[in-house]
């Protein structure tokens, strides 16, 4: 015969933690450090570079190449024939005056 208070549980039923609450308990924490930290900038130094004398300010150039569906090849509206790609490039390297 079992004496057992009506208040234990059987070994067969699991028992499970709720970790709900403790989740809601740790997002409002990271929220209100979060807000509540002030970021600070560290102060520094100001440091006046000196500007180059010999300096040459070269122009910018933008290049436009084009492939089209039918595998043309265009670089800024000048279409390269396959057989003459590198005589069509050099030219075009010099004309332009493209610098490496």
């Amino acid at each position: 015969m079992k004496h057992r208070l009506p208040f234990f549980k059987s070994e067969d039923e699991k028992v499970d933690i709720n970790m709900t609450p403790m989740l809601d308990v740790v997002f409002i924490m990271l929220i209100f450090f979060i807000v509540t930290t002030s970021f600070i900038r560290e102060s520094s130094v100001s440091i006046d570079r000196p500007k180059a004398s010999t300096s040459i300010v070269l122009p910018q150039q933008a290049i436009i190449i084009e492939i089209t569906d039918k595998n043309q090849i265009w670089i800024d509206h000048d279409r390269l024939i396959r057989d003459q790609y590198a005589v069509m490039l050099k030219g075009y390297y010099l004309k332009h005056q493209i610098v490496w």
